[in-house]
């Protein structure tokens, strides 16, 4: 499965997850342009951490509950030698134990009631103490909001009552409910555990018994997370002579079960017919031309929907990844004879229309649809109408605009959650953007955070429900290891982005097999506001593609940009060579070279 640029596009061990609410006061705020805020300002802030081994992500909510605000800045100290990392949605600076978050560019109105969340990944060792104490734009936190504005006194006449007996207070009790099985809930991934697929993680721990030594510790580490199951021809429902079917996994994820807790197992719904329709790599065995509408639904989709209304398998939560590389191509790649006929005959949109038909009536079954990712649909030019044509899609299909969960960004690909050198993309350098650097060809969007957070608001304005939730394939997008750069420097705008761009391709069109990448965060639940978890979709060590023709029958083909020493066209990447990794097998396959890679340059890193 592949992704382009442009006009192409495309279990985590938590130990902990405690929270601490602390209030914030802030007094003598000025409103822009006006006279001091005689309104209460004060703030409440939220912190709450997943750890694992040494490693933690925070998530922090800030509540304006006073006077709008048009930049924040949330302060606090660490209580030991916690470090930050990798942040989002804002903009963190670190001295010592004292840390800083700013508002970024497109995030500094806070309006009264109104909350930014912001979140960051940290390492540690020791203790990981929550933070006690924070401030809001230099005022310390405390959380009761005064008011300085005079009141007029009201008189309140009152009859008198019989007097009664004081009632002795009770301590008020906190119920934790587990919802029934089958239970339509709202985040899926909340209060359950990760399906572990037990081929993939056979094939992961007999990698690192081969290779040995440090990195194969490194390497056995990542046994034990949760990755999706890709159903990419018909076949693979049933399952083959050496993969187990649909049901063999779902009995797998029962058996995974342990006490009142859910498993939530993660199948990718991918097999259009003339799938994936601008690349050759992952096209699929379904052509329009050839009745492939009518096979989709009555020999793919039907087949799998009566598999997951077994009512044996209503106790699991099961995420359908709805067909990757689809809708985006109708914007985007309708130069493409094979996208073209794509739309044309209503394949993409109708044979979605009936997997989410089919889908949505299973309770148990939550549909999250791909959305691309920043580099495919980042311009305005393809944004916009992206969001139209899903809106449209939507309201063809019998539930409208709730026949949808959610939607997932960067499915297979690259992209970071954010460039954290990078948090502006209308900084000015040697007088131009950064957005204007020849590596983002005025894309304001740099990585999938803010590009999904966008989405997210773009949709809801839409009329979508405000409940949906994003999803990010973080399984390849770490890009760490000693070529990670730690700050940007230079006098032109484009030194000054390759300076500090942690993301390593050649292009961002580059998507095949990227040398230099490495494992992202680990799947997360609930990482920030909107965002339902992030997840590991693509099994790392399973390959995009191959540059020479492969004997299959699966319909994959070769695809030069699976090959190192093909440069693309001006159009796909900027005519720049593809980065790929060499000898690299079918989609799909076990390609021990690139996991290796991925442990290597893990970030954060594994251990």
């Amino acid at each position: 499965m592949r992704s382009e640029f442009w006009s192409a596009k495309r279990k985590s061990r938590f130990a902990v997850a405690s929270s601490v609410t602390a209030a914030a006061m802030t007094a003598g705020l000025l409103v822009a342009g006006g006279s001091p805020a005689g309104a209460a300002t004060g703030c409440k802030v939220t912190y709450t951490v997943n750890q694992w081994d040494t490693g933690f992500t925070a998530n922090i909510a800030v509540t304006n509950l006073g006077d709008a605000v048009s930049s924040w800045n949330v302060e606090w100290d660490f209580g030991g030698n916690q470090q930050v990392q990798q942040g989002w949605s804002a903009t963190y600076s670190q001295s010592g134990k004292h840390v800083s978050a700013k508002n970024p560019s497109w995030g500094g109105n806070l309006g009264t009631n109104a909350t930014a969340n912001f979140g960051f990944n940290g390492s540690y060792s020791g203790t990981n103490d929550i933070p006690t104490s924070f401030s809001l734009n230099g005022t310390h936190c405390d959380g009761t909001p005064t008011t300085t504005t005079p009141t007029t006194p009201t008189t309140v006449t009152t009859t008198p009552t019989t007097p009664t007996t004081p009632t002795t207070p009770t301590t008020p009790t906190t119920v934790t409910t587990t919802p029934q099985p089958g239970t339509h809930v709202e985040n899926p991934y909340a209060g359950s555990k990760g399906y572990v697929n037990p081929d993939w993680s056979a094939q992961v721990t007999a990698a690192a018994a081969a290779k040995g030594g440090t990195l194969g510790a490194q390497m056995a580490k990542v046994a034990n997370t949760s990755t999706a199951v890709w159903l990419d021809r018909i076949a693979a429902i049933a399952g083959t002579s050496s993969s187990r079917g649909l049901r063999g996994h779902l009995d797998a994820a029962l058996a995974q079960q342990t006490g009142s807790t859910p498993v939530t197992i993660q199948i990718v719904v991918y097999d259009l017919p003339n799938r994936d329709c601008a690349a050759l790599a992952s096209n699929g065995e379904l052509k329009v031309s050839e009745n492939g509408l009518a096979r989709y639904k009555a020999e793919y989709i039907d087949p799998i929907a009566s598999i997951l209304a077994d009512p044996k398998y209503a106790p699991l939560r099961i995420v359908a990844v709805v067909e990757p590389d689809s809708l985006p191509n109708l914007i985007t790649n309708l130069s493409t004879a094979k996208c073209a006929e794509a739309q044309s005959s209503g394949a993409y949109v109708q044979g979605i229309q009936y997997a989410l038909n089919k889908l949505h009536a299973i309770s148990n079954v939550y549909n999250y649809l791909d959305i691309a990712h920043s580099a495919w649909l980042g311009w305005d030019s393809n944004f916009g109408p992206f969001v139209n044509a899903v809106k449209q899609m939507l309201q063809g299909t019998t539930a409208g605009v709730n026949s949808i969960d959610g939607f997932i960004s960067s499915t297979a690909n690259y992209t970071p959650l954010t460039e954290p050198n990078l948090p502006d993309p209308n900084l000015n350098v040697g007088g131009q953007q950064l957005r204007s650097a020849k590596f983002y060809q005025w894309n304001p969007y740099f990585a999938e955070v803010p590009f999904a957070t966008a989405m997210y608001n773009a949709f809801v304005a839409a009329g979508l429900p405000s409940g949906i939730g994003m999803l990010v394939d973080t399984s390849r997008n770490g890009w760490g290891g000693a070529a990670r750069p730690t700050g940007a420097s230079g006098s032109t705008v484009d030194a000054y982005v390759d300076s500090g761009r942690i993301d390593r391709r050649l292009h961002r069109g580059n998507w095949c097999n990227q040398s230099g990448a490495g494992l992202g965060v680990r799947p997360t639940v609930a990482p920030q506001a909107h965002f339902d978890a992030y997840v590991w979709i693509k099994p790392p060590g399973e390959s995009d593609g191959a540059s020479k023709l492969i004997p299959n029958d699966e319909g994959k083909g070769a695809d030069p940009m699976c090959d190192p020493a093909f440069r693309g066209s001006e159009q796909a990447n900027g005519g720049n060579l593809t980065g790929a990794l060499p000898d690299a097998p079918l989609s799909g396959k076990w390609f021990q070279a690139q996991f290796e890679q991925l442990v290597q340059n893990a970030y954060p890193p594994v251990q």
